[in-house]
């Protein structure tokens, strides 16, 4: 089944508290990334529910069963580490099936669950190999083959690509997507990169300093975040934040010309505005909302990120098809779609305007 429950979960190592009172329900089958900066605690809590790291206080419960205190061993679960911890003397075959070996599983089990799970990951044809003989991204594959032969309650990633060249860290992404769509099991993945967040997540944990900021689908954290840390974390290159004024009908960007209000009925009061650098449109001055002058290009080819500097409002980064031709020094006007800006009180906390959903795909 696989469903997972944290009460209450806080971890303490002496007088620092590293995690400060979680409480998540993960379903079964569910696809969970726990993501954040270095520090916030997602790799403690990624042990905690293993139980590698004794909870201080709270309470870790596996389908419907308390484990809090229960050992490693005890809770059905397995773990996938970003350092692959292969025997080297020994072939695919035998690293797979070491864990069900030692276990005392009969040889005709062990050898059945090993050939399936190679099936899975299209190692069939390394089985009798070394993992000297192997690439990076195979070594992953054989490490990942070695948790599915227990056939756990829920796999537990901990930075699994980490040392992965770029190019592998994509295909090994799209090969655990695979993966997680055949076994039909339930997840958790720690990662910093907010990309693999995004991108195989059916449900993100963002966490900061020990406590859950925002938990939602990618589109959710992207189109509607709670809160200015979970805006610029999520989405890459990150939200541009603004200073904003608001009257009852309108509101003013340092230095510029008033622009209608979104807001009708909202609770709270906006000091800040956010829009992503794909939701800002490069428009002739006198239409624009905002004008400044080209401070650097970077092209990449399908994409141009421009730097323009606004008079009181800092560097903005917009992003562009590559089609487009901008150089430094160029004046540009800057236009924002109403319906994709985000607005934020002086406690960093989402002030909703009325036109804000969420459009998951149906």
């Amino acid at each position: 089944m696989g469903a997972i429950r944290l009460e209450g979960v806080e971890k303490w190592f002496g007088d620092l508290q590293v995690i400060k009172g979680i409480d998540l329900e993960i379903n079964p089958g569910e696809f969970v990334i726990f993501v954040g900066p270095s520090g916030c605690g997602k790799s403690t809590l990624l042990r905690v529910i293993s139980g590698l790291e004794e909870a201080s206080r709270g309470s870790v419960h596996i389908d419907g069963k308390d484990v809090t205190a229960l050992p490693p061993s005890g809770r059905g679960l397995s773990m996938v580490f970003q350092s692959y911890a292969l025997y080297p003397h020994m072939s695919v075959r035998e690293n797979m099936g070491f864990a069900l070996k030692t276990a005392g599983a009969p040889k005709a089990e062990i050898e059945a669950k090993v050939n399936k799970a190679a099936e899975v990951l299209q190692l069939e044809e390394y089985l009798d190999r070394r993992p000297k003989a192997l690439s990076g991204g195979q070594r992953q594959r054989v490490a990942i083959g070695r948790s599915i032969v227990r056939d756990p309650a829920a796999f537990l990633f901990d930075e699994p690509l980490s040392n992965l060249d770029a190019a592998l860290r994509v295909e090994m992404r799209f090969e655990i997507a695979k993966l997680h769509r055949n076994l039909d099991a339930t997840m958790i993945y720690v990662t910093h990169d907010q990309v693999e967040a995004m991108t195989l997540a059916d449900k993100i944990v963002v966490l900061q300093s020990g406590r859950i900021e925002q938990v939602g689908s990618p589109r959710e954290l992207y189109e509607r975040p709670d809160n200015l840390f979970v805006a610029q974390f999520i989405g890459s290159p990150k939200m541009n934040i603004m200073p904003v004024e608001f009257s009852s009908d309108t509101f003013t960007l340092a230095g510029f010309s008033e622009q209608p209000s979104p807001f009708k009925n909202n609770e709270g009061t906006p000091v800040k505005l956010g829009i992503r650098p794909e939701h800002i449109s490069v428009v002739p001055p006198a239409e624009a909302a905002v004008t400044g002058t080209v401070e650097h290009v970077e092209y990449l080819g399908a994409d141009l990120f421009i730097y323009v500097a606004a008079e009181n409002l800092g560097t903005i980064l917009v992003r562009l098809s590559g089609l487009e031709h901008y150089k430094a020094g160029d004046t540009v006007g800057l236009a924002f779609d109403p319906a994709l800006t985000h607005f934020f009180d002086a406690d960093g906390k989402a002030v909703r305007v009325n036109h804000e959903k969420v459009t998951e795909p149906a």
